[in-house]
């Protein structure tokens, strides 16, 4: 085996790479636009199958350097704080209690569904919970924290490997069929965001309008560096409070204080008055942040660690598929009030519930470009899949570890 170690320079020039790709497959394959994949995804895809061909074919595995990649998800939360407004959390308080009721319930239905296929199989419940909300709502690092935890307790054997490739697994089938099903939504009962609701009234007024928003939104390098020393400052700080909270024993993630701190100063801006904070530039470092981490985090995927995963266990994904586009379609958008937003927030839940909080903001990004914004989908789906579901998620799976069958 020959392993060719890449820096973190080159490291970023080939994401940036990855990421035009995906991005000229999209505009070029009508099949890709039509159901709105993130870019960041389809070229993350391209290059985790040509990693997995030289690897296989060549014997040649290739180590990047991601060093940045955590840094990146942690900036990209740090900027959905800074862009949330608490008059806008007021104003969407009960949707927000809805949803993250609709995404606790669910919680329960993918473990629900996952215990079940691993006892038709007969196969040890731990890998029930292994293909449920421990790595499709909990991603890589919750997937890591349970697989030490029970593989060692239950004498498993290849748990922790099992654990990463249902939530790669999770996370590239995640990012591919959220996009479709919003669309579907949208399309299927003639919804419309603002782009088509007033595409009437934006026309009698384009030029001017045009005008306005470009003096208005033009992103300066003193703009920028304003909101870049925003993003800096939350990163350290939730840092520090993180290993503050650490010493204490409470153990929670990096990016919750950082985004907790985001909103502080958001408010704290929108409120007083004594500074102000460039909503463009915001955003810019945000998608700037989103895109690196998506494409560095396909391009750290081992697809051949997936094969090993044939079988049963690749059953179990597929049921957690289905399962999940069903109660998105039937249960998510029809509770949340089957309209324009409804379907957005779907298509959200389908991202972090399968995959991460990140590729369901990828998701969104790509499905609302095409067809309207949708402020409220995206306050409360950064605000649930950040922060309430992973409290949720590790409350339900302890109680599913309190059944008998588990031997607790």
């Amino acid at each position: 085996m020959t392993t060719v170690q890449v820096n973190l320079l080159y490291t970023l020039v080939v994401a940036l790479v990855v990421f035009f790709a995906g991005q000229q497959l999209v505009r070029r394959v009508p099949v890709l636009q039509r159901f709105s994949l993130p870019p960041p995804v389809v070229g993350g895809c391209l290059i985790a199958v040509i990693l997995a061909m030289a690897d296989g074919f060549a014997n040649t595995r290739v180590s990047f350097d991601m060093s940045l990649k955590d840094s990146l998800l942690i900036a990209f939360f740090t900027t959905v704080g800074l862009a949330a407004d608490a008059r806008m959390l007021v104003k969407g308080g009960s949707k927000l209690a809805i949803f993250l009721l609709v995404c606790t319930v669910f919680i329960v239905v993918q473990n629900a569904v996952g215990l079940t296929a691993a006892w038709a199989m007969d196969m040890h419940p731990a890998f029930g919970l292994f293909g449920g909300s421990v790595t499709l709502t909990g991603g890589h690092g919750t997937g890591a924290a349970y697989a030490a935890r029970l593989g060692e307790t239950m004498n498993l054997h290849s748990a922790m490997e099992l654990t990463m490739a249902f939530a790669t697994a999770g996370l590239v089938v995640g990012a591919l069929m959220g996009g479709p099903l919003g669309v579907y939504l949208i399309q299927r009962h003639k919804l419309s965001g603002p782009v088509q609701a007033k595409a009437g009234k934006a026309k009698a007024g384009k030029a001017k309008a045009t005008s306005q928003a470009g003096q208005e939104q033009t992103v300066t390098a003193q703009s920028f560096l304003g909101a870049l020393f925003l993003v800096l400052v939350c990163l350290a700080g939730g840092r520090l409070l993180a290993n503050w909270m650490e010493g204490g024993g409470l153990i929670l993630p990096d990016f919750l204080f950082a985004l907790l701190l985001g909103v502080l100063i958001r408010n704290v801006a929108s409120f007083t008055g004594l500074f102000r904070i460039d909503d463009r530039s915001i955003e810019l470092i945000g998608g700037v942040s989103l895109s690196l981490f998506l494409v560095m985090a396909l391009m750290a995927m081992k697809l051949l660690d997936l094969v090993s995963m044939a079988g049963p266990l690749l059953l179990i994904l597929v049921l957690q598929a289905v399962t999940m586009a069903f109660y998105a379609v039937f249960v998510t958008f029809r509770v949340m009030g089957k309209n324009y937003d409804a379907a957005i927030m779907a298509a959200g839940h389908v991202g972090f519930a399968m995959s991460s909080t990140a590729a369901a903001l990828a998701i969104m990004k790509a499905v609302t470009e095409r067809t309207g914004l949708s402020p409220l989908a995206f306050l409360i789906v950064p605000m649930v899949g950040a922060f309430f579901i992973d409290i949720m998620n590790a409350l339900i799976i302890q109680g599913f570890l309190a059944l008998p069958a588990f031997g607790f």
